[in-house]
C-alpha cells in the first residue's frame, strides 16, 4: 500500500523474460547491467559474455562450436514466448455447463495466449498434458504467430521470401520456411507448458513421421534429455495398398517426457510403491513381480501353468520367462493371501500375476507413497485406432463432423497410466480439437470414481463451408469441442444412471462425475490504454477521466482478469452477496469463501468497506472508480489496516 492508496494490479500476463532475469540475478548479481530500450529508457539487462564466463572454468573468447538444434526464427520465437500480453479471459456463462459447480475449463482462443494467461494461476499445477498438434504434413494449418519473421529478414538469413496469410496459414512443403515455421510455432508453447507441469507431471505429444525427429530435439531441449521417458508407437490403421512406393504409414508416435526425474522414478519403480485395498487397509503391501527372466531349462521347477483358484483362469507357462516361484511356493503364498491376479484389482489389469510384499513396521512411511503402473511401449491390442475415434464421435453425432479424431480409449489409457492411484489432478490439452481428452477424462472418472479435472484450449478455427460439420451447424472447431463435451457428459450420466438401476439394494451406487465446464474466451484486456500508460502520464493528463475500464465489460470480466493477475485458479467457487445500505445496494463477488472479495460498484461508502474488511478476506480488490476522490482511496487503506491488516488490498 502507498500513501496515495492501495496498489494497482498489473492486469497483464507475466513477463517471463523479467522473471528469468530475476532468477539469474539471484545467482549471479554481477552479470546484471542496464540497457536502453527502443525509446531510450533504461532497463535491467544481462551481460551474457560475463555470464558465459561465470559458467566456465576456462577463459571464454568468442563462440565455440557446439551441439545444438536451431532453425531460422528460433531466437525470435523465444522472445515472443516470453513477452507479456495485455489480454484476458472473459467468462461465457451462457455457453458453459453447470458453471457454479464444475471444476473443468474450456478456453476458446490462441493457445499461446492461453498458456501465457495460465502461467501464474497454474504454475507447477498440471499433472498431465496431452497434445495432438498439427503434424506438418504439407496440408496442415499452423498458427501464423506474430513472431514470424519479416520477409526481408528471412530473405537475409535463408534466401527465401514468403507472404503471410491469415491467423492460420497452410504450411505447404514448398514454403521456404516449412520446417522453421512449424518449429517456431510449437517451441514457445512447449516452454510455457513445461512451466505448468507439476514436478511429477508428464507430457504426451502425438506426432507422425514428418516432424518426429524435430519434435524429439525440441523436447530434449525444453524438458531435458534425462527426462525423456519413451516413444510409444500407435497402430492407427490397418495397411492400405494405394499408397506411394507401396509403403503404408500405419503408425504414429507419442513422445513422453517427465517434468523432472520424479516422474521417471515413479514409472521405473525407483521408489517402493505401496498399496491399500479393502481387505488390507493402511497400505501395508507392495507389488513384487511374479515372473523372472530365467528360462525353463534354468529353472524347471518354476515352469508350470499357473491357475487362479477363484475362477479357474489359466496363465500359461512361458519357456523364456518362468515364474519366480516354484509350484509349492505358489500354493503357500496363495494360502497366506499373498498372490494377486490381474482380475483381483483394476489397477493391475495389465500385469502378470504378482505377489504382495508385506511391510510390517513401515506403515507410516508407506502411507505417504504412491503407486505406479508398469507399462510397455507396445500398446494393448484393444487400445483403438483412428476408426475407433470416428465411432466415438458417431455415437454422439450423426455425421462425421471431425476428421481423424483420436479414440477415447487411447487417451484414457494414457491418463490412467499417470493417475491410476492419485485419481485427481489437472489434465491439460491445448490443441484440444474435438475434445477427445475431455471426453476420456470424464469417462475414466465415471469408471473409477476419480476427480480428474480438465483444461481444454482450442482456437475457433472456421469449418470449411463444404464440410459435414458446417452443414450440421458448427461454424468452427471450438463449437464442435464444446458440444462434444456436453453430449459425452450426458451419455456418461445416462450410463451411470442405467448401471445404478441394476444395482441391488446392498450394492453401492456410482456417482455421476463432473460433466460440466466453464467456458472462457480470450479477448483484449478489459482496461483502457490509459490504465497502462498512467504511470508515464501527469496527473493533469489523466484528470477528468471517468473510468479506466472499457465500456462493454461486465463485473464478471473484471473478476476473472483479477483472478488471472493474482494467480488464482479459474475453477474456484464464485458467490455473490448483496449489501444494502442507505446509499444503495452493492454487490460483493466472493471467491472460495475468503480467497478474494471484489466490489466493482461506484462510490462505495465507508460502511460497505468496513463490512468487507470485517470478513477478513486474504485479498480484496476495487475499481479505481469505486472511490469518489483520492481521500476515499486513502481512507480504505486505513480501514483495512485497522480491521483486516493481513488482507492484501489492490485496485484496478
Amino acid at each position: 500500500m502507498s500513501k496515495s492508496g492501495p496498489e494497482y494490479l498489473k492486469m497483464k500476463s507475466v513477463d517471463m523474460a523479467d522473471n528469468n532475469t530475476e532468477r539469474i540475478a539471484e545467482l549471479f548479481p554481477n552479470v546484471i547491467t542496464e540497457t536502453e530500450d527502443e525509446n531510450g529508457v533504461l532497463q535491467k539487462g544481462i551481460d551474457f559474455d560475463l555470464l558465459r564466463q561465470e559458467l566456465s572454468d576456462e577463459v571464454v573468447e568468442g563462440r565455440k562450436e557446439r551441439y545444438e538444434f536451431t532453425w531460422v526464427g528460433k531466437k525470435q520465437s523465444i522472445v515472443e514466448g516470453n513477452l507479456p500480453i495485455q489480454k484476458t479471459l472473459r467468462p461465457c456463462i451462457e455457453d458453459s455447463k453447470d458453471w457454479e459447480n464444475t471444476n473443468n475449463i474450456y478456453i476458446e482462443g490462441d493457445n499461446l495466449d492461453a498458456l501465457k494467461l495460465l502461467q501464474e494461476s497454474y504454475l507447477n499445477s498440471v499433472k498431465m498434458i496431452y497434445i495432438d498438434p498439427p503434424y506438418n504434413t504439407g496440408n496442415d494449418f499452423i498458427y501464423n504467430d506474430n513472431f514470424t519473421m519479416d520477409a526481408d529478414v528471412y530473405d537475409e538469413e535463408s534466401g527465401a521470401v514468403d507472404e503471410y496469410g491469415d491467423r492460420m496459414i497452410k504450411n505447404n512443403k514448398d514454403r521456404g520456411r516449412y520446417h522453421s515455421d512449424w518449429c517456431s510455432m510449437l517451441y514457445p508453447r512447449l516452454k510455457l507448458a513445461h512451466n505448468l507441469l507439476k514436478e511429477d507431471g508428464v507430457i504426451f505429444v502425438s506426432i507422425d513421421d514428418n516432424e518426429v525427429h524435430n519434435l524429439r530435439k525440441m523436447m530434449d531441449e525444453v524438458f531435458g534429455e534425462d527426462n525423456f521417458v519413451a516413444i510409444f508407437p500407435w497402430h492407427k490403421r490397418t495397411a492400405k495398398s494405394d499408397v506411394p512406393f507401396g509403403t503404408s504409414q500405419d503408425y504414429e508416435w507419442i513422445l513422453v517426457y517427465g517434468k523432472s526425474n520424479q516422474f521417471i522414478a515413479c514409472i521405473e519403480g525407483g521408489t517402493r510403491q505401496y498399496f491399500e485395498t479393502e481387505d488390507l487397509p493402511n497400505k501395508p503391501w507392495r507389488v513384487h513381480d511374479l515372473t523372472t527372466q530365467r528360462s525353463a531349462g534354468e529353472r524347471p521347477n518354476s515352469f508350470f501353468d499357473l491357475i487362479n483358484p477363484k475362477n479357474g483362469k489359466r496363465y500359461p507357462a512361458n519357456p523364456n520367462r518362468v515364474w519366480a516361484v516354484t509350484k509349492d511356493t505358489f500354493s503357500e503364498y496363495y494360502k497366506n493371501n499373498k498372490i494377486v491376479f490381474p482380475e483381483d484389482y483394476d489397477f493391475i489389469n495389465n500385469l502378470n500375476p504378482v505377489f504382495r510384499y508385506f511391510m510390517e513396521d513401515d506403515k507410516e512411511k508407506a502411507g505417504k507413497m504412491f503407486g505406479y503402473i508398469p507399462v510397455s511401449t507396445h500398446f494393448p491390442e484393444d487400445i483403438g485406432m483412428t476408426q475407433n475415434g470416428t465411432r466415438d464421435l458417431r455415437s454422439l453425432f450423426e455425421n462425421r463432423i471431425f476428421a481423424f479424431p483420436k479414440p477415447v480409449s487411447i487417451i484414457g489409457f494414457l491418463i490412467k497410466i499417470v493417475s491410476a492411484f492419485e485419481k485427481d489432478g489437472i489434465i491439460l490439452d491445448f490443441f484440444s480439437g474435438s475434445a477427445t481428452t475431455a471426453h476420456a477424462a470424464m469417462k475414466l472418472n465415471s469408471e473409477d470414481g476419480g476427480g480428474r479435472r480438465f483444461i481444454m484450449v482450442q482456437l475457433p478455427e472456421p469449418c470449411d463451408e463444404k464440410s459435414e460439420a458446417y452443414k450440421a451447424g458448427f461454424k468452427n472447431i471450438s463449437e464442435i469441442g464444446k458440444e462434444r463435451i456436453r453430449r459425452a457428459g450426458e451419455q456418461i450420466r445416462q450410463e451411470v444412471e442405467a448401471e445404478n438401476k441394476q444395482t441391488t439394494l446392498d450394492g453401492e451406487l456410482k456417482k455421476v462425475p463432473d460433466i460440466g465446464f466453464r467456458v472462457f474466451t480470450i479477448d483484449d484486456t478489459n482496461m483502457k490504454d490509459v490504465y497502462y500508460s498512467a504511470r508515464e502520464s501527469s496527473q493533469e493528463t489523466i484528470e477528468g477521466l471517468v473510468d479506466n475500464v472499457k465500456e462493454d465489460r461486465k463485473d464478471a470480466d473484471l473478476l476473472y482478469q483479477v483472478l488471472i493477475d493474482w494467480g488464482l485458479p479459474l475453477d474456484l467457487k464464485h458467490e455473490m452477496e448483496k449489501i444494502k445500505v442507505k446509499d444503495g445496494t452493492f454487490t460483493l463477488h466472493i471467491i472460495d469463501t475468503d480467497a478474494l472479495i471484489a466490489c466493482f460498484d461506484a462510490n462505495i461508502p465507508t460502511e460497505v468497506m468496513e463490512q468487507i474488511a470485517g470478513k477478513k478476506p486474504l485479498r480484496a480488490v476495487f475499481r479505481d472508480g469505486s472511490f469518489e476522490n483520492s481521500h476515499n482511496k486513502i481512507n480504505i487503506d486505513w480501514i483495512f489496516k485497522t480491521i483486516a491488516p493481513d488482507t492484501k488490498l489492490r485496485v484496478i
